[in-house]
């Protein structure tokens, strides 16, 4: 039987969690073992105990997420079972068994209407039942009297599976002459194989941290959405015109954040990290999609 560590990732056919699964090679000190909901029900407190009972994680990276941020508007339900009760019955479990969580959150526990780049200690006001969702999720964390892990708040998070802007913006390109896309909404893109990079260095360096700490991730460099689909059109090599439009031409039934640039001075400092910028980043996932 392995003594190494086993690592527990929930969501695992996110985007995150793919990019997790791709670095089980690299990380053969640890026994992962990657569930979904339909292996685990996170939201499901008694099935999830007895499951945890056998698996036994000494570390639990949660990636679950309700991310429909316009459907949340409406299922709200649904979206709290999953981003604020299943984040608590986890961190139970890891309080109670000695467990290291990561949980991931999100830029849209802010209200967007800061001028320069959000810090870990900056007032939380959520816009949104998303948002709102996400925080009461950290907040639960904290109120199992903080159990040994990290919250990361991440913002435009994107890789070359599942749902997400950069693959929206490859497939709409290559079938339209022009696409309109709002240049005042402000932030940074995140590639998820960057983040589960930096988890992972996180991890190594678990033994130092006690209690839950907040931290805030993201590429480096700051863009609008226009100016990000620009550079994937470019990069992609996809002969498509990309027109700047406010937010008010482009209305949704739940609030984007109109700034939500983070510093990621603190993630640094603590754990060491290099993060590459945004541009680089984009430029390589292009590489590897095509």
């Amino acid at each position: 039987m392995s003594s190494n560590p086993t690592i527990l990732v929930c969501g695992s056919n996110g985007q995150l969690g793919s990019e997790l699964k791709q670095l089980e090679d690299l990380c053969t000190q640890y026994d992962f073992i990657f569930t979904d909901v339909d292996e685990l029900d996170i939201t499901e407190r008694e099935s999830l105990f007895t499951n945890l009972e056998v698996i036994k994680p000494d570390i639990i990276i949660n990636c679950a997420a309700y991310t429909a941020v316009d459907k949340a508007e409406t299922e709200i339900e649904d979206a709290y079972l999953i981003n604020a009760d299943a984040p608590y019955f986890l961190a139970e479990y890891a309080k109670q068994n000695h467990a290291f969580l990561v949980h991931i959150s999100t830029d849209y526990v802010f209200d967007g209407l800061k001028a320069s780049p959000y810090i870990e200690s900056d007032d939380v006001n959520p816009q949104t039942e998303y948002g709102k969702s996400k925080l009461q999720g950290e907040e639960s964390i904290i109120d199992v009297i903080k159990p040994d892990g990290v919250i990361i708040r991440t913002s435009w998070l994107y890789s070359s599976t599942g749902n997400n802007f950069v693959k929206t913006i490859l497939r709409i390109a290559k079938e339209k002459e022009e696409i309109k896309v709002v240049d005042d909404q402000i932030g940074c893109p995140t590639w998820a194989a960057d983040l589960a990079a930096a988890i992972m260095k996180i991890i190594e360096q678990r033994e130092n941290i006690s209690g839950t700490h907040l931290y805030l991730y993201s590429n480096e460099g700051i863009c609008s959405w226009f100016e990000f689909a620009k550079k994937i059109v470019e990069y992609a090599k996809i002969d498509c015109k990309i027109i700047p439009i406010p937010t008010k031409d482009y209305p949704l039934p739940a609030p984007r954040p109109a700034y939500s640039a983070m510093s990621k001075d603190k993630i640094i400092k603590s754990f060491g990290l290099k993060i590459p910028h945004w541009e680089g980043s984009l430029k390589q996932m292009l590489e590897q999609l095509q």
